[in-house]
This record gives C-alpha cells, sequence and structure tokens, in this order.
C-alpha cells in the first residue's frame, strides 16, 4: 500500500559525508529530515546531526519512516537497484543526489569536473589556483567536505566540483556553468548492466541543462567523447583540448609543454 507522503519531509538514505551534509542543509532550510543507514554511522557524523536535529538510524532502513518522503536524496554509493531503493520509486517519490539538493540553495558560480581519471587532480589544482587567485571558492564533491554542508555552513561564491558518474546519475535540474570532461574509459560497469555506453551517457550528464552561456571543456584526444559529442545536440560553448594537435584545439602542448 501506498503511504501518504508528507509535504515538507526529506529523507536521506546514507550517512556518510554526502547523506549527513544534505541532511545538515534541508534541516537548515525547514524541512522535516529524517536520515536511514543500512550501516553504522560514524560518531563525527552522529554529532553533525544532533547540531542540526536530524533524527536518524542505522542499521536498517524502516519503510514507514522512509515511504512518507517527499523526495529522498539518495548518498552516491547506494546502488539504485537495492530493496528500499526500488520501493520508493514504485511509490513514485522522486531520487536525487546531494549535488541536486544542495544546488538550489546556492548561486555560486559551479565549475564541475568528471572523467574516469584525472578528476581529483584537477578538481584540486583549479581550486588551488583559484584560491591563490583571491577568490572566495570552495571545493566539493568527492574532494573535502560535501557540497550540501558547505552550502549549509559557507558563503562561497565559486565552487570546483568533483562529480562521479554516481552522482550524476541523480541529478535533473542541476546545471554547471563550466563542465569540464577528462576522459572515459570502462569502468563501474556494474552499476551499468555491463554496457559502456550507459556509463558514457552518465559521464555526458555533466552537460545537461548547459546553455549558450556556459561553456564545456573536454579532451578532444579520448575518441569515446568525441564519438559521443557526434550523437548528441549542446548548446554549450565547446571548448576542447588536445595533447597530439593545435588544429581546432583551445588547449594545447607545444614542446610537450
Amino acid at each position: 500500500m501506498e503511504q501518504a507522503k508528507k509535504e515538507n519531509r526529506i529523507v536521506v538514505l546514507g550517512g556518510g559525508e554526502s547523506g549527513v551534509g544534505a541532511a545538515a542543509l534541508a534541516a537548515k532550510q525547514g524541512f522535516d529530515v529524517f536520515l536511514s543507514d543500512m550501516g553504522s554511522i560514524k560518531p563525527k557524523y552522529k554529532e553533525i546531526l544532533k547540531k542540526y536535529k536530524v533524527s536518524w538510524e542505522e542499521g536498517k532502513h524502516t519503510a514507514s519512516l522512509i515511504l512518507n518522503a517527499s523526495e529522498v536524496v539518495k548518498s552516491p554509493g547506494i546502488p539504485d537497484n537495492v530493496p528500499i531503493v526500488q520501493e520508493i520509486r514504485a511509490n513514485g517519490i522522486p531520487v536525487l543526489s546531494e549535488i541536486e539538493f544542495a544546488s538550489r540553495y546556492t548561486n555560486a558560480f559551479k565549475i564541475c569536473i568528471t572523467g574516469t581519471n584525472g578528476k581529483t587532480t584537477t578538481t584540486t589544482l583549479i581550486h588551488h589556483m583559484l584560491k591563490k587567485a583571491g577568490l572566495n571558492v570552495g571545493v566539493a564533491g568527492n574532494v573535502g567536505k560535501s557540497f550540501a554542508l558547505q552550502v549549509a555552513e559557507c558563503s562561497y561564491d565559486y565552487y570546483v566540483i568533483e562529480l562521479s558518474s554516481f552522482q550524476l546519475d541523480g541529478m535533473y535540474n542541476f546545471k554547471a556553468d563550466i563542465a569540464i570532461l577528462l576522459n572515459i574509459s570502462p569502468d563501474h560497469l556494474d552499476r551499468y548492466d555491463y554496457k559502456m555506453e550507459n556509463y558514457v551517457k552518465s559521464k555526458f550528464r555533466i552537460t545537461q541543462n548547459l546553455s549558450e552561456d556556459e561553456c564545456f571543456i573536454f579532451c578532444s584526444d579520448n575518441d569515446v567523447t568525441t564519438e559521443h559529442l557526434k550523437q548528441i545536440v549542446l548548446k554549450a560553448k565547446l571548448l576542447p583540448f588536445s595533447q597530439k594537435t593545435d588544429e581546432g584545439q583551445t588547449a594545447f602542448l607545444i614542446d610537450n609543454l
């Protein structure tokens, strides 16, 4: 039987960095918040939940406390095929990522990086450069504190956000100001029915909602990326880079420099 949903109730699945950050932000925004984790929650995260007066459970998922949500924020490490997620979807409850949820509550400029390899290095380097330039900038996603917790507690003008395919899968209305795709090679295919095309589409979700005002930076040396680009229509400014050629490139190497 489908449960009656509460209009102002956010349920968070997962009590790690991402989930606890989402719960804290939701509580700050005035939602009725409940967090559920099938495993155990670390003491440092329990302290944050206590600070924001968030109700929680660990070691189980209690359906009666979850299926009355207006929305569910799912941590990226939880697959879509686990029973509680399937039950949530069967009840017509939207399931989204922490990044999607947090983006509703900030107007900061967002530089977003994805790719099979090199995400963390690129993210931390860009953050370092912007910080050294004197900008009020935070780093989030798979690096440092969760995006949602920083939106709740900080007032950054810029964010550099590392995005995994698992995070991108739960993003729908989110829009990057600059989207960067470093490369794509087979990885995590168990989460994508062992189909490379599903994984590629997941990575390209970083480009969704981009308009003519935003930029898409990509490596034109990566055949998987360039082949998929031929199959879609993007409004964003395309800014390719290459280590092999300078023809048609926005950035390239000269004498390996």
